[in-house]
């Protein structure tokens, strides 16, 4: 008989391996059995031997008693719903005893939206005369103009930029994206934000780091420190700037900048996206391909959908379009030339 660890393990591998869950969702599920483990252990149940009483003790009285929310309750309780289903699924126990085991009935509470003056804000404590400064205020017009969740910016290589020319000499920018369960989106990123990259890109710090990983690419957005990595390892994927570090970034500079704490987090800046883009009357699937929301109806959208639409959408209703930012005059002169160059 295995035990309940070894058995946790093989339920882990296969939601990673077989389904393709996300890193995240696998500590979830990690961390939540292993609780249940040990409740059942203080009480001599092995996992097989559980009834539906048991789990929905667990589920209930003692979760609320460690303080868990009811929300967080709801995914423990998927949590052992999908290990049992697994468990059933081997024949190491006969009646599923989770089948009925329900969550706990809780409201959709309606996310916060970062607002523009918050993005604007935001801005005004970059010094665009050091790199931090540089690098921060691409990080800032990247998540609010292109919509990103955090993992998927931190993931980006530099090669993950696509430069297209169109008849007219326009350079458009693309950006190819991998997030939740390895999905990948190609969104436009607005010319503000790519200015901005450019100038991180061409800052002689970032020449003196070494961030080229072994396929030759380099990673895009990196650390300047990490104390948990040795001075001889801190090279190519030791120098990408991780999720955690981009949160204590918009906290920091939030807080500086006299913004709400509820607001200081990358996803609030993902649904002012959102939401420029749904009162832009941004057609529906549109939004869906930008935002990565994965549909049954939508899931081969990009197959159909040309990059020019989705960068009409962004140009007309993406955040950045009304968000003053440190490199708009900039823009706005590129702009001015282009046109004067094609009336020659």
């Amino acid at each position: 008989m295995e035990s309940s660890e070894e058995l946790i393990e093989a339920f882990l591998a296969h939601k990673e391996l077989v389904q393709g869950r996300t890193p995240g969702t696998i500590r979830a599920y990690g961390l939540r059995l292993r609780r249940l483990a040990a409740f059942l252990a203080a009480r001599g149940i092995p996992f097989t031997a559980a009834t539906l009483e048991d789990l929905q003790a667990f589920a209930g009285v003692h979760l609320h008693q460690l303080g868990v929310t009811p929300r967080s309750r709801g995914v423990s309780v998927a949590a052992i719903r999908e290990f049992y289903r697994f468990l059933h699924g081997r024949r190491l126990v006969g009646a599923n005893p989770a089948t009925h085991l329900e969550p706990p009935r809780v409201g959709t509470s309606l996310p916060y939206a970062m607002g523009r003056a918050h993005v604007e804000a935001l801005f005004q404590t970059c010094d665009l005369g050091t790199f931090l400064g540089v690098r921060d205020a691409a990080i800032i017009a990247m998540l609010a103009g292109c919509g990103f969740r955090v993992s998927g910016l931190v993931s980006l290589n530099e090669e993950s930029l696509e430069v297209e020319v169109e008849r007219d000499g326009r350079e458009i920018i693309f950006a190819r994206v991998l997030e939740k369960g390895k999905h990948e989106r190609i969104v436009p990123v607005p010319a503000s934000a790519w200015l901005l990259l450019r100038a991180y890109l061409g800052h002689p710090e970032l020449d003196r780091i070494d961030r080229t990983l072994p396929s030759g690419r380099r990673v895009l957005f990196v650390s300047t420190r990490n104390r948990s990595v040795p001075e001889h390892d801190y090279y190519g994927e030791a120098r990408r700037l991780r999720t955690g570090a981009v949160r204590e970034m918009l906290v920091k500079r939030g807080e500086e900048a006299g913004i709400p704490r509820e607001y200081l987090h990358p996803h609030a800046m993902r649904h002012l996206f959102g939401v420029e883009l749904a009162e832009g009357d941004v057609d529906l699937d549109l939004r869906a391909a930008l935002l990565g929301h994965r549909r049954s109806d939508t899931t081969r959208l990009y197959d159909r959908m040309s990059r020019r639409r989705l960068r009409d959408a962004v140009l007309k209703a993406g955040p950045l379009a009304s968000i003053r930012t440190p490199v708009d005059g900039l823009v706005e002169e590129l702009r001015r030339r282009h046109t004067e160059s094609l009336a020659r």
